[in-house]
């Protein structure tokens, strides 16, 4: 047994990551030059996914929003071209993550230091990142995936709603309101998540470090293939490691996400006699993608993991 999990680690690190990277269709951003010309709304750019569907929840029809990384794209990976930054010379305001998140964004603010910029992560306390051994604390460096838990996710629209309402204050009530509704979505989502995994086992493995957030809030332990990177590469020790861990755990559902090389989760599956299923980040977006039922999908794979 121990030469077979050799084999299937070995097997894992020759393992070529594999990446799509889409190109930004430079009709959209003609689009976009118009919609900034013409329109008299708000332009606002979010970064990723999550902040694109905040914005919209809470600007609605007074706020034109465009995602800035393309569908497609690892936002980890992403660094603005030239046209898209003529693309934020031209926007009225860009919402950001925070806490480190964007790499790119001291770039931007040098380009254009006068855009207002609203950080949803203010208020939001910091949870530093653990290394790989899970031994100690890096102080370099902190998690930034709060839009993972949905009780982070409603100051997230609350940090949205109050950056429109600084930039339009005739439509205050509007942005007010519309925030409001849609964070008794998000209270519904964090009550259904806190009820259906309360009675279920605790640890599970994420393919990596982002569900530091989510685990806290409902008490699981997260564990992981990769750390920061999701393209990075896990070490013969580590995958020796989340091997023997999970045996002893009798885990049997090692979790993968979109835009990564499934081989690595699925050679570990193998070796438990198991499977894997996606548990999204929501860092890529997607063709319809819904914030609140692409954490559903995600909340009925973790029941089938922890709680059957």
């Amino acid at each position: 047994m121990f030469n077979q999990t050799n084999a299937a680690i070995v097997a894992i690190l020759i393992i070529i990551p594999l990446s799509s990277i889409a190109m930004w269709n430079s009709t959209r951003i003609q689009e976009f030059a118009e919609t900034s010309v013409e329109n008299q709304k708000i332009v606002a750019l979010a970064s990723f996914y999550p902040l694109y569907e905040f914005t919209k929840e809470v600007g609605k029809d007074k706020v034109d929003v465009w995602l800035l990384v393309p569908p497609g794209i690892e936002p980890h990976d992403w660094e603005p071209s030239i046209q898209e930054l003529k693309r934020i010379q031209q926007a009225d305001i860009i919402i950001i993550n925070g806490m480190g998140f964007e790499k790119w964004f001291e770039d931007i603010k040098k380009f254009n230091s006068n855009i207002p910029i609203i950080d949803s992560s203010i208020g939001i306390n910091i949870i530093k990142e653990i290394n790989i051994d899970n031994s100690h604390l890096d102080d370099s460096l902190t998690d930034p995936h709060i839009w993972l838990n949905p009780s982070m996710a409603k100051i997230q629209v609350k940090n949205i709603a109050d950056g429109l309402i600084e930039l339009d204050q005739d439509n205050r009530s509007y942005y007010q309101k519309n925030s409001e509704n849609y964070i008794k979505k998000l209270d519904a989502l964090d009550s259904k998540i806190r009820k259906e995994l309360s009675n279920c086992s605790k640890d599970f493995v994420a393919f990596h470090n982002a569900f530091t957030y989510f685990a806290k809030e409902y008490g699981l332990n997260q564990h992981i293939i990769v750390l920061n990177e999701p393209h990075g590469e896990p070490t013969s020790k580590t995958l020796e490691k989340i091997i023997n861990l999970a045996k002893e755990m009798k885990i049997k559902i090692i979790f993968t996400e979109e835009g990564v090389d499934k081989r690595t989760s699925e050679v570990i599956a193998k070796e438990l006699n198991g499977k894997i299923l996606t548990l999204s980040p929501l860092e890529i977006s997607e063709t319809d993608t819904n914030y609140i039922e692409k954490m559903e999908e995600n909340l009925a794979n973790l029941k089938e993991a922890l709680c059957n």
